[in-house]
């Protein structure tokens, strides 16, 4: 659930009809405004939040931009915009050693565990594969754009799998280390 509520502003943007896109922009906006000031209600910290406050940040650019000129040649790649713009948060919170998946999984993860070195070393290696996927789907995207089928069957499941395919992998993963946690400890 968290990483649903994590990237709902992207998956409002994305299920929204493309020719209204300033309509998706600012409906995104808002939800990554509501996810924030519910998230930061109940106590979450920044650090947990380093996605949606990167997604309310694009999508006020994106709002401003699209309503500007909704004809902007922006339109037919905000699709890999959006994907290359979480590549950009999800790598920058790698750079600064803050994995954004860090403050995720500390919402389910008992405190005395958060210090760990295989703690932090599973988020860098979820965190990795997320930002990988966030960046091979803005390429594939910005391609698809390219060739004139910016909003199309192909881009669309191009943009599930930007997803899905790192979220199989984080729940794979984590059962995984879990597992080889739980051989350890017999």
């Amino acid at each position: 659930m968290s990483y649903l509520r994590t990237f709902l502003p992207w998956i409002v943007f994305a299920v929204l009809p493309s020719g209204s896109w300033q309509w998706g922009a600012l409906a995104a906006l808002a939800v990554a405004v509501v996810v924030i000031a519910q998230q930061r209600r109940a106590g979450t910290g920044f650090d947990a939040l380093i996605i949606e406050l990167g997604s309310a940040v694009f999508f006020a650019v994106l709002t401003v931009v699209a309503f500007a000129d909704p004809h902007s040649g922006v339109h037919p790649y905000s699709a890999a915009l959006s994907s290359g713009t979480l590549a950009v948060i999800a790598g920058v919170s790698l750079a600064v050693g803050r994995p954004f998946t860090l403050g995720i999984a500390k919402r389910t993860t008992p405190r005395e565990v958060w210090g760990l070195k295989p703690f932090i070393r599973t988020n860098v290696v979820i965190t990795a594969v997320w930002t990988a996927a966030f960046a091979v789907t803005a390429v594939v995207l910005a391609l698809v754009a390219h060739a004139g089928h910016a909003h199309s069957a192909t881009a669309t499941v191009v943009q599930i799998a930007g997803f899905v395919v790192p979220m199989v992998f984080t729940v794979r993963y984590v059962a995984q280390v879990q597992a080889k946690a739980g051989q350890v400890a017999r």
